[in-house]
This record gives structure tokens, C-alpha cells and sequence, in this order.
């Protein structure tokens, strides 16, 4: 690796955790390069703006989240697709979990912007990335017999997420359970009504 890939691999690692104990908007080009122990001009270099740094952050989330979440359930041996994405669901919420509290990319989601805002092009990519694999989990479940046939994948990964951002809101309002168990009712039922 380059000198100036490690160098930039460096300041997102830094910048990943302020972000994820801070949120995304508390990252600045000032504060990071304090943080980095590099000049404001230095770290400007590799980014050229600040929303450039935030859409960066994002990304190396993107690849966090991949190793955290996805990689450990690939490299697992399943009974079946359910547990397969129990899996995957357990790992999501301990994601959300691992950030004061917060999901770091549902907190930078912003209801207005503009076509050239590359930090909410990223997080559309990286949310319909995540999405669209959970897709296919479902689909292969139908196509391994065990989901009814006739079931709309994409309602199922609609309800997944309707249940995550419940989750989420319940945990900031103190009415989820430590362990999360509205949400895993809430995964229960789901699997009750699609399994054959």
C-alpha cells in the first residue's frame, strides 16, 4: 500500500470513529486533521471538501458494515435461510448498537437534497446495497422451498426494515428491552407467516 493510501486509510479510520460516536455532520476537515495530527491544507488534499470527507466516512462504513455484519454469516455453515438471516439480523442490530446508541447511516439521512450532495448518493448506494442483499436472501429461501412461493421479497425486506427502525426508535426512548426482544417478536412473526 502507497504512502498516501495508508495515509488516507489512517484518516478514515479516524474519521469512522468520530463519526460513529458523534455523528456525521460533527465531522470537519479542522477537527479531524487536529485529530490526526495533520495541517487543515494536508488532510484538505485528499478530499477537496468536506462533504467529499463525510461521502468518504460513509464508504469506509459501507466496507465496516460488510465486514461486521455480512462476513461472518458467509463464513458461517446454516441449518437453513431463516437462520441464515437471524444471522444477519442479530449482526445488524449489534451494528446499530455499536454506535452511542445510534445508527450512524440513519442518522446522516436528510430529508432535502440536492442531486450533488455525494455523502447522500453514498448512503442511497450503501442502504440499497444492504437492502437489495437481503433480497436475495429471501429469494433463495423461496427457491430452496422453504418461503412460500408467492411471497414479495421486496414487502419482506420492507417489513425487516420497518422493524430495525422501530427497533432504533424504541431503544432512543428507552421502550425497547435490553436484549431487544420487540424486535425479535416482531423477526418471529415474520418467519411464522412466510415459512411453508
Amino acid at each position: 500500500m502507497s504512502k498516501k493510501k495508508q495515509t488516507r486509510e489512517q484518516i478514515l479510520t479516524v474519521a469512522f470513529d468520530m463519526a460513529s460516536d458523534e455523528g456525521l455532520e460533527s465531522l470537519t476537515i479542522g477537527e479531524l486533521a487536529k485529530r490526526v495530527g495533520m495541517s487543515k491544507s494536508g488532510l484538505f488534499a485528499h478530499f477537496n471538501a468536506r462533504s467529499n470527507l463525510q461521502a468518504a466516512v460513509v464508504w469506509y462504513a459501507g466496507e465496516r458494515f460488510a465486514e461486521r455484519v455480512i462476513a461472518p454469516v458467509r463464513e458461517t455453515q446454516h441449518a437453513s435461510l431463516e437462520s441464515k438471516i437471524r444471522h444477519l439480523m442479530d449482526n445488524w442490530m449489534s451494528w446499530n448498537g455499536s454506535f452511542q446508541g445510534s445508527c450512524m447511516f440513519l442518522d446522516a439521512w436528510r430529508e432535502k437534497s440536492n442531486n450533488d450532495d455525494v455523502m447522500q448518493q453514498a448512503l442511497e448506494a450503501t442502504t440499497n446495497k444492504w437492502l437489495s442483499y437481503l433480497h436475495i436472501q429471501f429469494e433463495k429461501g423461496i427457491e430452496a422451498g422453504e418461503f412460500d412461493p408467492e411471497l414479495d421479497c421486496w414487502q419482506l425486506v420492507y417489513k425487516l426494515y420497518g422493524l430495525y427502525l422501530s427497533s432504533h426508535l424504541f431503544r432512543k426512548l428507552d421502550l425497547e428491552t435490553e436484549h431487544g426482544q420487540r424486535f425479535w417478536l416482531g423477526i418471529d412473526d415474520l418467519f411464522r407467516v412466510i415459512k411453508r
